[in-house]
């Protein structure tokens, strides 16, 4: 009887050692979240509630934020689209890719441009694919689409990781709307036009001189004149004269369906999208980056918003896109996938001052914080919001302080799914998980470099012994009309040259004191003033010890049309489709 006992005992304790390691193994399995990533474009940190807008309608931001927490000081690594989220994708400063540029174009201008994210930098996408994740793509990418031939595809998405794209290869702009203002390369294109008129005058008068004599001149040089003419204005209007066609494209994977994109049902098919993306995928885990063409110029709302919000046709669009926010959370709940599932939010850097339709005002709001888009240092360029929620983890309704970065988002989704960060190459972003539980107090950061395109603009160090921020600014813009704020004579404000200021001593502000920036302190007015930028200058020196020379992706030779790399849906020059039809319904 006792052996029988004993052998019952020990098949029942072998039969829980299983059913244990099965519930364990279950466990580890599904330890691994979702991970939804909101980023906005454009959208300043001003333009929320949860950031104290009470103007403009934000409530599922809103509620994100109340589920979970909030940052006070999340910066972008660029004040513009291309390297801010080149350094968002891949957790390094993009001058560290080759995505921070040296001339006057910061951004990347053209789909059929060769620049772009190169091939060999690890995105978030890629890691988390190798980690069994199935990752997809909605909405802007901006990061290049071809190197060296037609469908090569070396910057595209599904080259960086994602399995599944749909939307914009490039941006909006408002040569993307009829009727809008061009946006695109505005004062060369205008230059252009102006060339274009003094050299057809040109032949003209020559024509006319000698039709009548004055001139003594061979037609056959005014034939080549002519020539001349002609291949000069077609060099330049085969680009510029067709921007809506050539950048507005909308793409599935690497199949072009609409060739012009007909921006009046753009937000319901990203909609669509997303949320079937997240339906085909609820069994997990997945990753699904929507990144919004909200609220970029030219802001085109659905019928459904116009005139709704107290804020004009900016404020429409907000309230567009928090709709759109609200959707796709609504889709987890339907899903149960809720509480399983790691979400964020924020902007790819701050709202744009500049942005005007005549007195209308087009762009953002940046609260409190001087300065806006392009402005490599000054806090409206680059702090955004930046919200988590992962419910029963993280807890609800916390508000942290501590300087964070975009390019956090890379270590931290690469932690979540169990992968291992490159060790190949420097990555500048750190894991927020013990920052967002709670369980540290303290931002790993202790330097943050504030870029302008490839220059130096300010440096930000947390002091973490006595708890400010300090932060130098080395170089300035020139705001016009002075003391404006913004460079409104200028489409955006510039990162050298005459356009700036350079400091020396640098201007340097305590943000955990002056936030606004408003009040630069000297050595007469703060006794550690030397001890601050001695720190900071041997701060500087050391992070550019860290950089190596890289090709650089946005040259002028990278930004410039190529008619051979130019997608296409048809037989160039002939490029028009639309595959999409009436499938975009309201949702």
């Amino acid at each position: 009887v006792t052996s029988l006992c004993f052998r019952r005992y020990l098949l029942m304790a072998l039969t829980s050692c299983l059913l244990w390691n099965t519930s364990a193994l279950g466990t580890a399995v599904d330890s691994k979240p979702n991970i939804l990533l909101f980023l906005a474009d454009d959208l300043g940190i001003g333009d929320v509630g949860c950031y104290g807008n009470n103007t403009i309608r934000t409530p599922n931001i809103d509620r994100l934020a109340r589920e979970g927490v909030k940052l006070t000081q999340h910066i972008a690594a660029a004040p513009l689209c291309t390297p801010s989220r080149a350094a968002f994708l891949t957790g390094r400063y993009p001058i560290r890719s080759g995505m921070a540029s040296s001339n006057r174009y910061r951004a990347l201008q053209w789909n059929a441009g060769s620049g772009g994210l190169p091939a060999n930098e690890t995105t978030f996408a890629r890691l988390l694919q190798q980690q069994g994740y199935t990752t997809g793509l909605i909405g802007k990418w901006h990061q290049g689409v071809n190197c060296e031939s037609l469908n090569d595809h070396c910057h595209h998405p599904l080259n960086h990781g994602f399995d599944y794209f749909y939307g914009m290869p490039f941006t909006l702009l408002n040569d993307c709307q009829e009727n809008k203002p061009p946006e695109l390369d505005v004062a060369l294109q205008a230059k252009l036009w102006l060339y274009s008129q003094i050299i057809t005058l040109a032949v003209l008068t020559l024509a006319a001189g000698r039709l009548t004599g004055l001139v003594s001149i061979r037609w056959k040089i005014i034939a080549c004149f002519t020539l001349a003419c002609c291949l000069f204005f077609i060099s330049w209007y085969s680009s510029y004269g067709f921007v809506q066609r050539w950048n507005c494209i909308l793409m599935r994977n690497h199949d072009i369906t609409e060739q012009p994109m007909r921006l009046e049902r753009t937000a319901p098919l990203m909609l669509k999208e997303a949320v079937s993306f997240i339906k085909r995928n609820r069994r997990g885990p997945f990753l699904l980056f929507v990144s919004f063409l909200h609220v970029h110029t030219p802001l085109f709302t659905t019928v459904k918003f116009l005139g709704k919000s107290r804020h004009g046709l900016y404020g429409d669009n907000i309230e567009e896109m928090d709709w759109m926010v609200g959707k796709i959370l609504d889709s987890l709940d339907r899903e149960g996938l809720k509480n399983h599932t790691f979400t964020y939010f924020a902007s790819d850097h701050g709202g744009h001052l500049e942005a005007q339709d005549g007195s209308a005002q087009m762009g953002g709001w940046n609260g409190i914080y001087k300065g806006g888009k392009g402005m490599g240092g000054w806090e409206g360029g680059i702090r955004v919001p930046g919200i988590f929620r992962w419910p029963r983890v993280l807890p609800a309704g916390t508000v942290i302080n501590e300087p964070t970065s975009l390019m956090d988002i890379f270590p931290t989704v690469v932690h979540l799914a169990g992968g291992i960060l490159p060790q190949d190459r420097v990555i500048d972003g750190r894991n927020l998980m013990p920052l967002l539980q709670g369980r540290t107090q303290s931002s790993e950061h202790k330097f943050l470099f504030h870029y302008c395109g490839s220059y130096l603009h300010a440096v930000r160090w947390h002091q973490k012994d006595s708890g400010k921020v300090w932060k130098a600014h080395y170089v300035t813009p020139v705001f016009h009309p002075a003391g404006a704020g913004a460079c409104y004579g200028k489409r955006i404000c510039p990162c050298f040259g005459e356009g700036v200021t350079h400091h020396d001593p640098p201007l340097l502000f305590d943000l955990s004191r002056d936030p606004s920036e408003t009040q630069p302190l000297s050595a007469d007015t703060e006794p550690l003033f030397d001890t601050v930028i001695e720190r900071i200058g041997s701060a500087i020196e050391e992070h550019r010890g860290t950089l190596t020379p890289v090709p650089q992706q946005l040259s002028l030779n990278n930004v410039i049309w190529k008619p051979w790399l130019q997608p296409c849906c048809g037989t160039f020059p002939f490029c028009w489709c639309d595959k999409e039809g009436d499938s975009a319904q309201s949702l």
